[in-house]
């Protein structure tokens, strides 16, 4: 069971490699994510077009007319944003993704190639290279009693934080209409089956 970032991700597949490799674990980036993305666009290409204060999209990604985009929030080559598609900011979407109709994200980091195609809500999640959330699939990330969210591995780690979601690795693949309890950990290649509740860690196939 190993819960750190260099355990879970590739982070040759986004743009936040260097601002991930300060840290051990995964949820301890999650307060540091507004401030490095309003730094990222110093390093951006000209690729990178400023579609509305502090909102930078690559010329070949395509943003439907109906979806919302808020600050700070980037969006990398060739990914999709669909009709209806609530991006409330502190966002970094990877390359070649889908963020799909009526999906949600907040204070997260999707790496290449992450598709959540359909009804989907990412919350201070942070999902790895080419992870798969189905239909209705949502990462929680408050708990029932608003207490702070505990990590659960081999033991308990304290995050310090009342709103954490998931961390799926590299891979993971979740079922349509399956919940990640705030604080849950997928593997990399972790598979979770349509209607799953999953809470802690789940290992994967190390793919």
């Amino acid at each position: 069971m190993d819960l750190r970032i260099s355990a879970l991700y590739d982070l040759s597949h986004t743009l936040a490699e260097d601002f991930l490799k300060q840290f051990t674990y995964p949820w301890e980036a999650l307060g540091g994510l507004g401030a490095f993305l309003r730094s990222l666009p110093e390093k951006l290409g000209k690729e990178f077009l400023e579609i509305g204060e502090g909102v930078f999209v690559h010329g070949t990604a395509k943003i439907a007319p109906t979806a919302e985009l808020h600050a700070p929030c980037v969006i990398c080559a060739g990914t999709q944003v669909r009709s209806g598609a609530f991006v409330r900011g502190n966002v970094l979407v990877g390359e070649k993704c889908v963020v799909g109709n009526s999906t949600e994200l907040k204070n997260c980091i999707l790496f290449d190639g992450v598709e959540v195609p359909h009804f989907n809500y990412v919350g201070d999640s942070i999902l790895g290279f080419r992870a798969h959330l189905g239909a209705g699939a949502v990462c929680a990330n408050v708990r029932l009693d608003r207490g702070e969210v505990l990590i659960r591995g081999e033991k308990k780690y304290p995050t310090g934080r009342y709103k954490v979601g998931a961390f799926a690795g590299d891979g993971a693949q979740v079922g349509c209409n399956s919940v990640l309890a705030p604080g849950a950990v997928l593997g990399k290649g972790a598979k979770v089956l349509p209607l799953s509740f999953v809470r802690g860690y789940l290992s994967g196939s190390g793919a």
